[in-house]
């Protein structure tokens, strides 16, 4: 099986850079959106609705009956239901005021409009991803719209600005300068409280950067125990954000308490990109990230067997890496790396044929114009990255944000984890593209067609035991999708959906009230198990899922211990967290 892409022609070559120059002039434009993509899905809807009369009559009956309904609900009804929000954790409409009218009535209403839009843009024959990207668009505009966005009109504004005599809306007024400030890289004039900056607040670790190569630093932990397992553990973070997600504060560092449990630590750190790294690609990233940095574990402790670990992207990449090592005819350089014990996925998928709301701004069209935009660059920036996510998340990350900031005149006070989630990384512009088309596109990891050195791997040739997370409330990578692997692989494979998020779920510290997972085995051939069934037979556990994956972690490993590996001060490259951790640019 052929990989390598058929040369371009030059004329076409040139043509298709002439046309990139112009998209990239014209995406500011668009927001940085495909109108392509936008104006497809709006014909699919508009068409589809426009020959179907019956179900456009049933809508607009419908519509009838939810507003007269909700004002109806709004004379006879004191509270809002908790079930009244499309959203069990929708939080924009509980405080006393939105319980009394008029606001109640404005509330039902709103509410009203956005369960009514869930059923109009799910229209039977459209497509798939065009019901997707117009149900979001839809959700975007209800959220924009919403009475809480309404200023002195929304009634917790209204008692603030009364009761403060309008000092809130000067707060407000002086965090609408200062967040303008910011944008155009001028220095705040207010603090806002910590700052967490790596190595003075987070990522406090102790430990030193042991291998260094253009793309990556690896870091090893000092022992905490006189003692400690013979297998190290291996970690691969995902490159989009920062690696100290997993080293925040020291109450709930995962490597902190790796090494605290008695293991070994390694961990990958990457560098932020700049536009020399534009053709820096898949390739690199497997080569440099993990092979090289493996390697490198293995030299420093060697003839012992590795626990790897990938988290988000970074589990990808690992299992890419796991399954070219195990083909027949490894990865070359594969005799000089230690042998994987096991490998654990957190939050990590390798079937993108549903990848959850990411997919929704995947598409050709999208893909080709990002490649435009990065082909000025050479890079994604990491304010393009995180106004992606702004966009799907409007409601939290941008509404909620305003109404508490600029009307109510409270400052955001980050903690730990929302200092990290703003500390963003560029991307290459050729691996950026490469992992959109061949994940998210092609879905070729999940078809066996993913190649390493001009040959595909496949997932099936993996023997090791996979310890696979999901969490509850992903979207980024929804835990069916990440279940998927079960139909990949025939290794033993234990299953693990905890309660939280992408990272407040991965970030499950032990002692954190109301924490729970539920754990189950797949043994090679046993039968397929639909992830509803599962979770209905999963059992369940209180507490944090990482005393599970440590039990699980030494199971799998020879339960050998052996004198801690300890680190001198003049030992590697310098201290953690290193300095790859430090590289930020205003865009």
């Amino acid at each position: 099986m052929a990989c390598p892409a058929p040369p371009v022609p030059a004329a076409r070559a040139r043509a298709e850079a002439l046309d990139g120059q112009l998209h990239a002039m014209m995406a500011p434009l668009w927001g940085g959106l495909s109108p392509v993509s936008m104006a497809l899905a709006a014909s699919d809807w508009a068409w589809h609705l426009g020959t179907q009369p019956a179900r456009a009559a049933h809508l607009a009956a419908q519509a009838w009956q939810l507003g007269q309904a909700a004002a109806m609900d709004a004379l006879t009804q004191a509270t809002l239901p908790a079930s009244a929000s499309e959203r069990p954790d929708d939080q924009r409409f509980t405080a006393d005021a939105w319980q009394r009218w008029p606001w109640n009535a404005l509330a039902r209403q709103h509410l009203a409009a956005e369960h009514w839009w869930r059923d109009a843009t799910d229209l039977r024959g459209m497509q798939a991803h065009h019901r997707d990207v117009v149900g979001a668009f839809a959700r975007q505009w209800l959220d924009m719209l919403s009475p809480t966005n309404a200023g002195l009109g929304n009634p917790e504004v209204l008692a603030a600005t009364v009761e403060r005599q309008g000092g809130n809306l000067v707060a407000g007024l002086a965090h609408a300068q200062d967040n303008w400030r910011v944008q155009h890289g001028l220095p705040r004039h207010f603090d806002h409280g910590r700052h967490f900056e790596p190595g003075r607040d987070v990522a406090l670790t102790p430990g030193r950067v042991v291998h260094r190569n253009a793309l990556v630093e690896l870091i090893q932990y000092s022992p905490t125990t006189p003692r400690v397992q013979a297998e190290p553990v291996f970690i691969v973070p995902s490159w989009i954000m920062k690696y100290y997600i997993l080293d925040l504060s020291p109450h709930d560092s995962m490597v902190r308490w790796l090494v605290d449990q008695g293991h070994t630590v390694f961990i990958l750190s990457w560098r932020n990109p700049d536009a020399g790294d534009a053709l820096l690609d898949m390739d690199d990233y497997l080569n440099l990230g993990v092979f090289d940095a493996l390697a490198a574990v293995g030299r420093r402790v060697p003839g012992q067997a590795v626990h790897a670990m990938g988290y988000c992207l970074g589990g990808t990449l690992l299992a890419i890496a796991a399954a070219a090592l195990a083909r027949q005819g490894a990865a070359a350089g594969a005799d000089a790396l230690p042998r994987l014990a096991s490998m654990s996925l957190l939050a990590a998928e390798t079937d993108f044929s549903e990848p959850g709301e990411m997919g929704v701004l995947i598409d050709e069209s999208q893909v080709a114009l990002l490649e435009d935009m990065m082909a000025e660059r050479g890079y994604l920036s990491g304010r393009q990255m995180a106004g992606s996510f702004q966009f799907l998340h409007s409601r939290e990350l941008v509404w909620s944000a305003t109404l508490r900031e600029i009307w109510m005149g409270e400052p955001l006070r980050p903690n730990d984890l929302m200092a990290w989630n703003a500390d963003t990384t560029r991307m290459p512009a050729a691996m950026h593209s490469q992992y959109l088309r061949r994940l998210y596109l092609h879905n070729e990891l999940a078809l066996s067609r993913y190649c390493v050195e001009g040959r595909p791997v496949s997932l099936r040739d993996l023997r090791l035991p996979v310890f696979l997370v999901g969490t509850e409330k992903d979207h980024v990578a929804p835990w069916r999708s990440v279940y998927k692997l079960h139909g990949l692989t025939d290794t033993e494979l234990t299953f693990v959906l905890t309660s939280g998020g992408h990272n407040a779920g991965i970030v499950s510290e032990p002692g954190h009230a109301g924490r729970r997972w539920r754990q189950g085995t797949r043994r090679p051939g046993d039968t397929w198990r639909a992830p509803s069934d599962w979770a209905q037979t999963a059992e369940s556990h209180d507490g944090s899922w990482w005393t599970a994956w440590d039990h699980w972690l030494k199971a799998h490993g020879t339960r050998k211990r052996v004198p801690a590996r300890g680190l001198t001060a003049r030992e590697g490259l310098g201290p953690a967290p290193g300095r790859y951790v430090h590289q930020r640019y205003d865009d």
